[in-house]
């Protein structure tokens, strides 16, 4: 497998899972300083052009939950998802909330040209991520997060996601610290092997 990263990005998640499955894998970086990503190299791998793109033999995954999913599907006896179908709709749901919420609340901070073009639009949506991520970490918080890891007492790909994604509340205006669990399970993730060995790509 090949996955396609750029450094600073949610492609992180996808590394840590690669290194939590223990999977062989070659990392290949794509340089946003100089648009590879709209290459027209790039875009025959994957057309929306960004990253994670995870080239498998069957074809090209772009998605971070589903990326997660079929990494978690390759060694099931390493229990990296839910095998009950129900929790493993929950673990899908929390990493659908990462990627349809947490996500876009983040990048209306820095991508708000995706959304609208009037300066004054752009002002208005980056004013509003503090709220919004904060409010988004707090139903995680309250909500999601089981405890020690987001599913219980079982790690999961999951929590390498909400990993990535709590480290933007610094950046977007959000004191971790006013997130106790939150906070507690940052902490736990920066001491795990795979985590640490993925950062080394950053």
């Amino acid at each position: 497998m090949e996955l396609f990263y750029a450094p600073g990005t949610v492609a992180l998640t996808s590394l840590i899972a690669l290194h939590e499955a223990d999977l062989p894998f070659k990392a290949t970086l794509v340089d946003f300083g100089t648009t590879q990503q709209q290459s027209s190299g790039y875009l025959k791998t994957n057309p929306k052009g960004r990253v994670p793109a995870l080239v498998c033999d069957q074809g090209t995954l772009s998605e971070t939950p589903a990326i997660l999913a079929y990494i978690a599907s390759l060694v099931p006896e390493k229990n990296l998802a839910p095998s009950d179908p129900f929790a493993f709709a929950k673990f899908q749901e929390f990493n659908s909330y990462l990627a349809s919420t947490v996500h876009v609340n983040h990048a209306h901070g820095r991508r708000g040209h995706r959304w609208a073009n009037a300066q004054s639009s752009l002002e208005d949506m980056a004013a509003k991520v503090p709220t919004t991520m904060a409010e988004s970490f707090a139903l995680i918080q309250d909500y999601y997060l089981q405890g020690p890891w987001v599913m219980g007492a079982q790690y999961t790909l999951a929590d390498g996601y909400l990993f990535k994604t709590a480290s933007w509340l610094k950046g977007d205006g959000v004191d971790i610290t006013t997130l106790p669990r939150i906070a507690e399970h940052y902490a736990a993730m920066k001491q795990r092997p795979a985590v640490q060995k993925a950062l080394s790509y950053q």
